[in-house]
């Protein structure tokens, strides 16, 4: 006999936080959830994990079907009968025109974090059962890890546990090796704004345009400036690609490796009811040196944490929620 599976719903919200952003990208977007299988009829209040998807991705993407790779739903159907405590799953869309948003506030992109924060975290606590705060968990995985640990830094009073899969950090190591080839790219484009309309315009879009388009989402992201071309600074010169101190400075003030530093940040650390990092070995952008870097530093500090390596790469790893997801709902319920 199968066991039971949970219910995959779509909820449409209007943003007001991403109104007149300044990339035109849609205010209506869909949340995607999972409901376990017993929510219709238990009428119980339950944990909720948001799960936070990489660059280029949206929330609907980690459901989709795969010979291979089964969808969240079907992992979590499958984790809940072998005897996970069952949680609410919310997958939102925080997509742009650039591949993606960090999830931050950004005058080049838009509110996302407000979005999520102020208006995502309320809408799901009025729309399901949930248990409110002191029983959500944020977890996702590269940009979505990074997230993650950045939100859960940033509120305490919103997430009580945290898991970041192969996140971004260190970022003189994951996002350095791209700068050169960017700059070339761009040099040859004829700036920043070319690119951009090349890029829009491509019906394939090469491994190296991609590349570049990361490095320009994260300039958006961490260094906008509503003065410069495109609304964002580079913190690199396009001539030569030497970095731009003031401006890689602003920059690192998001990695999480430093945002360590911060004794706010620290005590929302501390005070989370779990917290998992993991990264593979042979990781393509160096995560797992800025994962090591920063489980160091949890561990100077007596940060309470699970971390662990896998021998793998940075692509196709959703398998690895099979042991964020238990740890979280158990901690969280």
């Amino acid at each position: 006999m199968s066991s039971p599976r949970g219910q995959v719903e779509r909820l449409r919200y209007t943003s007001q936080a991403l109104t007149d952003n300044p990339l035109g990208d849609p205010i209506e977007r869909d949340v995607w959830v999972w409901l376990p299988p017993d929510y219709a009829a238990s009428g119980e209040r339950y944990p909720v994990l948001w799960v936070l998807t990489g660059f280029t991705g949206r929330g609907r993407m980690a459901l989709n079907d795969s010979p291979w790779a089964p969808g969240l739903d079907q992992r979590m159907d499958r984790l809940v009968a072998e005897g996970a405590p069952p949680a609410i799953l919310v997958l939102p869309d925080c997509f742009t025109r650039y591949g993606g948003s960090q999830y931050v506030n950004s005058s080049a992109t838009g509110r996302y974090e407000d979005y999520v924060i102020e208006e995502l975290v309320p809408l799901i606590d009025q729309e399901l059962r949930t248990r409110g705060a002191g029983h959500r968990g944020v977890l996702g995985k590269s940009s979505g890890g990074f997230a993650a640990l950045r939100l859960a830094m940033r509120h305490p009073e919103v997430f009580a546990a945290a898991a970041c899969h192969s996140g971004d950090m260190a970022f003189e190591l994951c996002y350095g090796q791209d700068v050169p080839a960017a700059a070339r790219t761009l040099r040859n484009c004829g700036g920043v704004a070319d690119f951009l309309r090349t890029f829009d315009t491509r019906e394939k879009k090469t491994s190296t345009q991609v590349h570049t388009l990361n490095i320009l989402a994260m300039a958006a992201c961490y260094s906008p400036n509503a003065e410069a071309t495109c609304g964002f600074d580079l913190p690199f010169d396009l001539d030569d690609a030497s970095r731009i101190d003031d401006v890689w400075a602003r920059w690192l003030a998001h990695d999480p490796v430093l945002m360590l530093e911060d004794s706010a940040a620290r005590e929302a650390l501390d005070g989370l009811k779990a917290l998992f990092i993991d990264c593979g070995t042979r990781d393509e952008y160096w995560l797992d040196f800025g994962a090591r870097r920063f489980v160091k530093r949890l561990s100077s500090l007596d940060i309470t944490h699970v971390y662990e390596e896998f021998d793998d790469d940075h692509r196709s790893i959703s398998y690895r929620y099979d042991r964020s997801i238990p740890l979280l709902a158990n901690a969280l319920s």
